[in-house]
């Protein structure tokens, strides 16, 4: 996007219009949580205690509001299973699939980075 920014003249609008997108996009999967819990439950349901140990180093409230706030968007389900007891699991969603290209990206540019700190050191 930056190359297309760059070599691209694009209206104010336009410009305010990509600036936007990316506003709602960080707000709904940004902060310090919310992906690597995805990664968490890339593997298959999981109980909220099975994502906490999963997801070191997060309390769990955190946990339980970035759960609901991920539920809210569409990338987690809650399930409810009746049997002896009552036991909660959480999974992704078809819809957090169309995250992925976004973890890919992400993955590449953080070992990229990883790399030229550890060269400047």
């Amino acid at each position: 996007m930056m190359a297309e920014l760059a070599t691209s003249h694009l209206s104010e609008q336009q410009c305010r219009g990509k600036l936007g997108a990316v506003s709602d996009a960080l707000y709904v999967i940004g902060g310090k949580w919310k992906l690597r819990i995805v990664l968490a439950l890339d593997q298959g349901h999981k109980r909220f205690n099975e994502i906490q140990r999963a997801v070191t180093g997060i309390s769990a409230r955190v946990l339980s509001h970035e759960l609901k706030e991920l539920e809210i968007n569409g990338f987690v389900q809650r399930k409810v299973c009746a049997e002896r007891s009552v036991v909660i699991e959480y999974e992704l969603t078809e819809y957090s699939s169309t995250l992925q290209e976004v973890l890919e990206a992400l993955s590449r540019w953080g070992e990229m980075h990883q790399r030229k700190i550890r060269t400047e050191l």
